[in-house]
């Protein structure tokens, strides 16, 4: 049986990925009522950072002992993907050791070389291109908050990054039209608006893309390793900031979500984190249960 990776959320069939939803929130509803489900005894998870994250760690690092197994955390300063050792001869090694593999890092190309040459399913827990473990964790929490988000109408505020690089794979995956909100040069990657451009749409001004919109989501100005053009984006995102009076363009019930951290003040007003339609904190927590009902599916899957 071929290994199954999850890079991008194309990795899976819009069924696949439902049904990860759907097990996401059963997960959260049992760990919720204390019932106790440890099918991966004995299983490790590899973690591989070359970026730091909180969130990230936390929630696989929780994920893998709730779910009865293991972790390995290995920081910047324990592995250097291509540089002293190459990528196909640390994940034919890795790949022998753990049962599975999440790796946060910059270069795309460099994940996909690395699960190329791994033999247990590779996650992509953050690219500079892709961010799919988080896109699961949003449609899990409006699909608890406001039902199946087909046919509804995302609004994508700021960056054209990672993030929104995801979003608008999702656009195609779980059937919604997606509206982008960028100034011109900071568009998502072009061959993908192409390739979904039934779906998704790029315009320069904020309150068209919140426009009757049942989500309105956003992310930082400056990703991490893009420090120094911090001045730069600064004052090409000036108009791009998420406030309530922004969200007044959107549908009465508009949900609110950012992946986190956030810049009070920059891409978000100061009180929009706590406004009436903000669901951060729940979409912070799913990243956890999402991640688990992924693992489950990658090594369940490598069971049959």
């Amino acid at each position: 049986m071929q290994t199954q990776h999850f890079l991008t959320l194309n990795d899976l069939s819009s069924e696949q990925l439902k049904k990860l939803i759907d097990r996401a929130i059963e997960l959260k509803q049992q760990h919720k009522a204390g019932q106790m489900y440890q099918p991966f005894q004995g299983k490790v998870l590899g973690m591989v950072f070359e970026k730091s994250s909180t969130r990230t760690r936390v929630s696989f690092e929780a994920g893998m002992s709730q779910l009865g197994g293991s972790s390995i955390f290995l920081s910047p300063r324990d592995t250097q993907l291509g540089r002293g050792e190459p990528i196909e001869d640390s994940a034919r090694v890795l790949s022998r050791m753990v049962d599975t593999i999440m790796i946060r890092t910059f270069e795309h190309a460099k994940i996909m070389r690395f699960a190329e040459y791994s033999g247990v399913p590779v996650i992509n827990a953050l690219t500079d291109e892709y961010h799919p473990c988080q896109l699961l964790a949003d449609i899990q929490t409006y699909v608890e908050h406001r039902g199946a988000i087909s046919g509804k109408k995302v609004a994508w505020i700021g960056d054209g990054n990672n993030m929104c690089n995801s979003y608008v794979n999702a656009a195609r995956q779980f059937d919604f039209q997606l509206s982008v909100a960028c100034p011109e040069g900071y568009e998502p990657l072009a061959q993908l608006v192409e390739l979904n451009s039934d779906r998704v749409t790029i315009v320069r001004n904020p309150e068209e893309a919140a426009a009757d919109a049942d989500l309105v989501a956003t992310d930082v100005w400056a990703s991490m390793g893009q420090e120094e053009e911090q001045k730069q984006r600064m004052a090409a995102f000036k108009d791009y900031q998420v406030s309530p009076k922004l969200m007044e363009a959107a549908h009465s019930d508009a949900l609110f979500m950012h992946c986190l951290p956030a810049h009070r003040g920059e891409e978000v007003s100061e009180d929009m984190l706590d406004h009436g339609s903000s669901v951060v904190w729940d979409e912070a927590e799913n990243r956890l249960h999402a991640q688990k009902a992924l693992l489950e599916m990658l090594l369940l899957r490598e069971r049959k």
